[in-house]
């Protein structure tokens, strides 16, 4: 399968890899802004954007399968990548296989406890059926700070300050995708992320993680640097689960400083 993609500036290649939402769109608020330094090239996975969705099992070892075949089928070997949420999991999986090169993971999936999943999939799965159910309210609802406040505390610090067209395209990506589903069961009913010992990835590891993520909560992060010894770690303050959204020239400068 070949996934929908978009390319934009010029220089070394930087991979873009999302989590539920929106596809390649989730990275709007920063991809002008990597695209000034860097050819960023951000694909919509299996069952979001304009991908057609698996045929097979959804899983995130087939979902992070579809993303290395992408990368040998348009010759990106040792690409950089960059990830958020599930998408960030995805780039450590990557890097846990040799596949890539610098790998920077915002706020990665995979590393919580029995406990922390189980509370994941009880309060993010209602929230999915919201926005489903207002699916044709959702431009005017996520219009005024009340509103975002609402329907987005779970996944923004400040949801009240962010803009419509900002939060939009990753809220209706969840209500729409087809994939939304069947990923969502897949992070919560399958295996943890596993680790890649010292010396073993391809590249520097960079692992971003908001101080008020209400998703992946920060305390995860032990467990994410711990499985990833070689990892640096960054804290956004006052950020929640989507750095692109509460910090974007932060998360800009991370992703540009810690990839080649």
């Amino acid at each position: 399968m070949t996934l929908n993609h978009v390319r934009r500036g010029t220089g070394k290649p930087l991979l873009l890899v999302h989590g539920l939402g929106a596809g390649w769109r989730s990275w709007s608020p920063i991809i002008d802004e990597l695209a000034e330094s860097r050819e960023v090239v951000a694909v919509d996975l299996p069952g979001f954007g304009e991908t057609p969705p698996l045929t097979g099992e959804v899983s995130i070892a087939t979902l992070t399968d579809s993303v290395a075949d992408f990368i040998r089928e348009q010759g990106l070997d040792g690409v950089s990548t960059a990830g958020q949420s599930m998408g960030g999991r995805m780039v450590l999986e990557l890097a846990r296989r040799g596949v890539g090169g610098d790998a920077v993971a915002l706020d990665p999936g995979g590393f919580w406890s029995d406990r922390e999943r189980v509370v994941f999939g009880a309060t993010l799965r209602p929230s999915i059926v919201a926005v489903r159910a207002l699916r044709g309210m959702l431009p005017a609802l996520l219009g005024n700070p009340v509103g975002r406040t609402l329907l987005l505390a779970q996944l923004s610090a400040r949801p009240w300050a962010l803009s419509r067209e900002t939060v939009l395209p990753d809220v209706r990506g969840l209500a729409d995708s087809p994939a939304t589903g069947p990923a969502l069961d897949a992070l919560i009913k399958g295996p943890k992320q596993q680790g890649a010992a010292a010396g073993s990835v391809p590249g520097r590891v960079t692992i971003g993680w908001g101080r008020r993520d209400l998703v992946t909560v920060p305390r995860q992060a032990a467990r994410a640097q711990e499985l990833f010894p070689d990892a640096m770690l960054h804290w956004f303050e006052r950020c929640g689960h989507f750095p692109q959204w509460d910090a974007p020239h932060e998360a800009t400068r991370l992703i540009l400083d810690n990839t080649d």
